[in-house]
């Protein structure tokens, strides 16, 4: 289990750096006129980044099955944005 806890962990980090990266990205579009990352993309970032830092702290709080549960979460958020944001 605490393999899976840190593999969620690195995943969760992954997630939170993608997004300060988007917005980063967008920042510095909007300040040079240049076409990049639109709002829904910069909002998808940050609500992904959120949920799966949630659910890795909630994570390395528990035990068992709720450890699980909590980096099975972070698994999922993080397949959802990039199926949804990068991959399609």
């Amino acid at each position: 289990m605490r393999v899976l806890r840190g593999l969620s962990g690195v995943v969760a980090a992954g997630t939170f750096a993608l997004m300060l990266v988007i917005i980063g990205a967008a920042v510095i579009a909007a300040r040079r006129d240049f076409p990049g990352p639109g709002v829904e993309s910069v909002t998808w970032h940050i609500v992904s980044a959120v949920i799966t830092v949630a659910a890795q702290i909630y994570s390395d709080r528990h035990r068992g099955l709720a450890a699980f549960s909590g980096s099975a979460v972070v698994f999922i958020v993080a397949g959802l944005l990039l199926w949804t944001q990068w991959w399609s």
